[in-house]
């Protein structure tokens, strides 16, 4: 009888853990509702551009290690230009962000995509003299 209530007691342990330990699927699936409805659609655009830079990055990545870095220069240059430019966009997200008025008080979103657009020129400036 003994064996019994212990094997009872653990499935009874066992089913109390599963319910108060949320699923790995609920918790981003509440991460994912938070962002949609808390966040501006300036900054959902700003993060898709974030994501699109960052799989460049990937893919480039990748294509370096299977195939191999020939043109030198040339790979190097695409990949300094996918790393500056997801760095500059992080910069204008954290700027741009509404939540972090208190962190830059006297700095205005469009003075950030102003300092955005300058430094992608400069970039890509240097990627292209750097090319050759």
């Amino acid at each position: 009888m003994a064996p019994r209530q212990a094997k009872v007691q653990a499935e009874r342990l066992i089913q109390s853990k599963s319910k108060s330990e949320p699923h790995i699927l609920s918790v981003f699936l509440d991460i994912y509702n938070e962002y949609r409805q808390s966040t501006p659609l300036k900054l959902k655009l700003i993060d898709a551009y974030i994501v699109y830079i960052f799989v460049t990055g990937v893919i480039q990545f990748i294509y370096c290690c299977l195939v191999g870095t020939f043109p030198f220069n040339a790979f190097l240059s695409g990949f300094i230009s996918t790393v500056a430019s997801f760095v500059l966009a992080v910069c204008l997200r954290m700027h741009s962000n509404p939540q972090n008025k208190g962190v830059f008080p006297d700095y205005m979103p469009e003075w950030a995509f102003g300092n955005f657009i300058f430094a992608h020129i400069v970039l890509h400036l240097a990627v292209f003299n750097f090319m050759g």
